[in-house]
């Protein structure tokens, strides 16, 4: 059973940054592309970047675009994702997920994920 555990989330000011960290388990970490996705109160959830199986592919949502960049480290079997420049419209629970297949590409289709963590919430306050 593919399980993914998102950490890194916090109260941040402003400007300030944050690093959210996804751990895997139970998949073959290194074949799948991963994501993260963010729902705003009152909002649908929404793409923010991908990464396809190698790490050689990112991909992000306009809004992000330069201020957030998303990792992996097969070896840890973990996917990052440092955000900088944090503004309050960043705040959002932030999920992880998992390409449904392997040798997946950096997608923005939620459609794509078959599996996703529970969330951690950043909160940017101004």
């Amino acid at each position: 059973q593919v399980q993914l555990v998102e950490s890194g989330g916090g109260l941040v000011q402003a400007g300030g940054s944050l690093r959210l960290s996804c751990a895997a388990s139970g998949l073959t970490f290194n074949i799948y592309g991963m994501g993260w996705f963010r729902q705003a109160p009152g909002k649908e959830r929404e793409f923010t970047a991908a990464i396809n199986w190698s790490g050689g592919s990112t991909y992000y949502a306009d809004s992000v675009k330069g201020r957030f960049a998303i990792s992996r480290d097969n070896a840890e079997s973990t996917v990052y994702l440092q955000m900088n420049s944090l503004r309050p419209e960043d705040t959002a629970v932030y999920y992880c997920a998992a390409n449904s297949r392997p040798f997946g590409r950096a997608t923005q289709y939620s459609t794509d994920f078959g599996s996703w963590g529970q969330g951690t919430q950043v909160t940017v306050s101004s």
